[in-house]
């Protein structure tokens, strides 16, 4: 039983990040050239891996059921709980609002093709929303089943787009060399999400209970997955693709008729929607589930039919509401979503793990993560990095990109 729950953990963790983003990476980072572009990824998957081992490192000591509001609380007091709140609520409120109004439109695209139907544009986002709300009422149980299959598929049709687009990989387009110095430190906030999994660590830790080594075995794996999908992504997009023919791309839109036209291949379109659609779910369910366990800790809210129909509404009204009839508002904020991610997923463990080391003296059965003090000197410096990244390209002094 753990074990086909740390399975499906790890789909979960990795689910959560290779979302429908992921393809727009290429994009992002054309600038950087290829090795660059390698090395960013390994760096902020090192980063994400390692705060994500300070989670388990302050998890190990509370209850199964606690959550970033209950864990903060406890070591950071009111200050520190009402931060994490507020950067939970904004990053994945803004989340689903975007997901729901994105998965929502692709499924009303999908109705209209298929089914050669025309509903109202409300419809489409409201059976998304509804449809993942369901599975994310039932539990974390359910979220596994039904992610587990998405997952496989999404796979399958990853290998499908890889197989079509390998044989036309040329050498020269992967020696490219940055174009701007700027560009390395404008691409940091837009790879550093592309690992943002560490909201449904509480809910992996409540599903699988307090096994350390389970569950370091969760976050290693799934935060490893997404970086292997990235750099075979990465390899045969920016093989195909030239580095200046990236830098002109307009949107996700454009990308995949290059990529079509260049092959002479319709089918890498539909396989490309059809990862979008996929990955998509995954991460909206990954996302969705990490933000309904927060809320039900945060409204003392227990297991019942009745209560956790009561978070379902709380956890799904709010974003379906931004997404029907002020999408701009809330998606437009997902371009600060990396400061919220970096609070969240950064100084939030950092802080945490340092506070219980000062309090608790540690013993031989104690996991704590290696690098001690300077190790979490570099994460934080890090995360400042990329705040510092996202600050300057709002006010003009690098490039935007992405």
């Amino acid at each position: 039983m753990i074990l086909n729950k740390t399975i499906g953990s790890m789909l979960i963790i990795a689910g959560t990040s290779i979302g429908a983003g992921m393809l727009a990476l290429p994009i992002a980072s054309a600038g950087l050239g290829f090795s660059t572009a390698m090395i960013v990824l390994l760096i902020m998957w090192l980063l994400m891996t390692y705060t994500a081992l300070l989670m388990l490192e302050v998890h190990q000591y509370a209850s199964a059921e606690a959550t970033l509001n209950t864990l903060a609380k406890s070591l950071l007091g009111k200050k520190g709980q009402l931060i994490a709140n507020l950067s939970m609520l904004f990053l994945f409120y803004a989340l689903c609002s975007a997901y729901i109004a994105g998965g929502g439109a692709q499924l009303q695209d999908n109705i209209k093709s298929i089914l050669n139907v025309q509903v109202a544009p409300q419809i489409g986002p409201i059976v998304f929303a509804v449809v993942i709300g369901a599975i994310i009422t039932l539990g974390t149980a359910t979220v596994d089943k039904v992610n587990r299959v998405l997952f496989t598929i999404k796979i399958f049709v990853l290998i499908s787009i890889f197989y079509l687009l390998t044989p036309s990989i040329q050498g020269e387009n992967l020696l490219a060399m940055p174009m701007q110095q700027g560009l390395i430190i404008s691409a940091l906030p837009i790879i550093f999400t592309a690992f943002g999994f560490h909201g449904s660590i509480p809910s992996v830790v409540r599903y699988i209970g307090i096994d350390i080594k389970s569950l370091r075995k969760v976050m290693i794996i799934g935060a490893t997955l997404p970086l292997f999908i990235y750099l075979l992504w990465q390899t045969v997009s920016q093989g195909v693709i030239n580095q200046e023919a990236l830098e002109g791309v307009g949107g996700l839109n454009e990308f995949i008729s290059i990529l079509s036209i260049k092959l002479n291949s319709p089918s890498i379109r539909s396989s490309i929607t059809i990862f979008a659609d996929l990955a998509l779910a995954t991460s909206f369910l990954g996302v969705s589930l990490g933000l309904f366990d927060f809320l039900r800790d945060s409204l003392n809210r227990g297991s019942s039919k009745q209560d956790r129909l009561v978070t379902a509404a709380v956890t799904f009204l709010p974003p379906l509401g931004f997404a029907l009839f002020y999408p701009q508002g809330f998606i437009s904020a997902l371009g600060y979503a990396a400061i919220a991610l970096v609070v969240l997923a950064v100084f939030l463990p950092v802080a945490m793990v340092w506070v219980q080391r000062k309090q608790k003296e540690a013993n031989s059965n104690d996991y704590q993560v290696c690098g001690g003090i300077p190790a979490l000197v570099l994460a934080t410096t890090c995360g400042v990095t990329i705040i510092a990244a996202q600050l300057m390209q709002a006010i003009g002094i690098i490039p935007t990109i992405g």
